[in-house]
């Protein structure tokens, strides 16, 4: 199978900090972008919103915390809020929520792994996680031939 061709952003929404990520217009390589501050709602929405207008990506895809089970909680219910009033700042662009089950788990493990001390890590692993969520949808859409996840509508 194969990717629609262009750059797509990924972002992993947390309380204190939202990463970012990019991949290249192949679809191939995922790569940090930034760490955008999350604690005020409004001004994380409007750095995102400049990302995706510097960016020009085909489509935003942000993780969806479920929990191991499948299930949502608080977390996704909060992360739903957000991607909504995302799409509608950077509509046209799709937005798209994907699971992101253990991403930030496995983010910190890669970033120990490779010798970040834990309070440097806390800086990039969520840029780390939004990373691998990007792969994560790309490899999803490449086996399945369909864009990954589920999308969100625009209310406007």
């Amino acid at each position: 199978m194969t990717v629609r061709r262009g750059r797509r952003i990924a972002v992993d929404v947390g309380d204190a900090r939202i990463g970012v990520a990019s991949c290249d217009p192949d679809g191939i390589l995922a790569t940090p972008v930034e760490t955008v501050p999350g604690r005020d709602i409004p001004q994380a929405h409007k750095r995102l919103a400049a990302l995706v207008a510097e960016y020009e990506p085909i489509e935003v895809v942000v993780g969806l915390p479920r929990s191991l089970k499948g299930g949502e909680g608080p977390a996704a219910a909060k992360v739903r809020t957000f991607a909504k009033e995302m799409a509608r700042r950077v509509a046209p662009v799709p937005v798209r929520l994907v699971d992101e089950r253990m991403t930030t788990v496995t983010a910190a493990q890669g970033l120990r792994a490779s010798g970040v001390s834990s309070k440097k890590g806390r800086s990039v692993v969520d840029q780390a996680a939004a990373v691998i969520i990007l792969q994560n949808a790309l490899e999803t859409e490449r086996t399945s031939g369909r864009p990954p996840g589920e999308p969100v509508e625009v209310v406007i």
